[in-house]
């Protein structure tokens, strides 16, 4: 990891998997937040920070890989971070954005890790000045954002691999990160309880399509990120 993201630990968790080690690869990554307008001004979000996003490119890079990054509106010292370490980076504001970024890059990718928090709802019909403050309580109707990460699932190559992301309670984080998995049709996905937004660490487990489980333990999400690439690098099979 390059040390313009963060130094990081020597002690890594074991590979709990042997698979042949591919050759370098096409990385499309997604990183950090939608916001979907309210009106012209406002708009619904989340806290996601787009760091671990960031630091799945840096990891990439330094094993030889292509990176292609698609970037939300993360703050200033989070992109310059994603320009620091030489990926080619793309930005998206709204989730529609993000879907029209999705069409034009993955067609190209061998590994595409939807690490964006994308909202799961938007204002229905936002307006296009400000709302004023002295009409009073606003109800605002909303309906739900698409499903990025089943859409593309559906349109992928068979030589193409896909990690996705789940951010749940404690309680239901693995069982609800098992249906997203297979419901949406990817290879792995990363279940990551609420604690890991805003924070500096992690705490994953990872769950294949091969019904393979690893819980590599509480991380910096830069060891993480380390850990991941490696993952990925190794091949899942579906």
């Amino acid at each position: 990891m390059v040390s313009s993201v963060k130094g990081h630990s020597k002690h890594r968790p074991p590979i709990s998997w042997s698979f042949p080690v591919s050759a370098a690869k096409r990385l499309l990554i997604t990183a950090g937040p939608t916001h979907e307008p309210i009106d012209a001004v406002r708009y619904l979000a989340n806290r996601s920070s787009g760091r671990i996003g960031v630091a799945l490119a840096a990891a990439a890079k330094c094993t030889g890989w292509a990176v292609t990054l698609l970037l939300g509106p993360v703050a200033d010292d989070i992109h310059a971070l994603a320009a620091a370490q030489g990926a080619t980076i793309h930005r998206f504001t709204t989730a529609d954005d993000l879907a029209v970024l999705l069409n034009q890059h993955f067609p190209q990718a061998d590994v595409l890790i939807m690490a964006a928090a994308v909202a799961d709802y938007r204002p229905s019909r936002p307006a296009t000045g400000k709302l004023p403050r002295q009409d009073g309580i606003q109800q605002i109707e909303v309906e739900p954002t698409p499903d990025l990460v089943a859409r593309i699932a559906s349109t992928r190559r068979s030589d193409q691999q896909i990690v996705a992301f789940a951010l749940e309670q404690p309680d239901l984080l693995e069982s609800r990160a098992a249906e997203k998995l297979k419901r949406k049709g990817v290879d792995a996905i990363v279940a990551n309880p609420l604690s890991t937004m805003g924070s500096d660490r992690i705490k994953p487990i990872l769950l294949t399509a091969r019904g393979q489980r690893d819980a590599p333990g509480d991380m910096d999400k830069e060891d993480f990120a380390d850990w991941l690439i490696q993952r990925i690098s190794q091949g899942f099979s579906r």
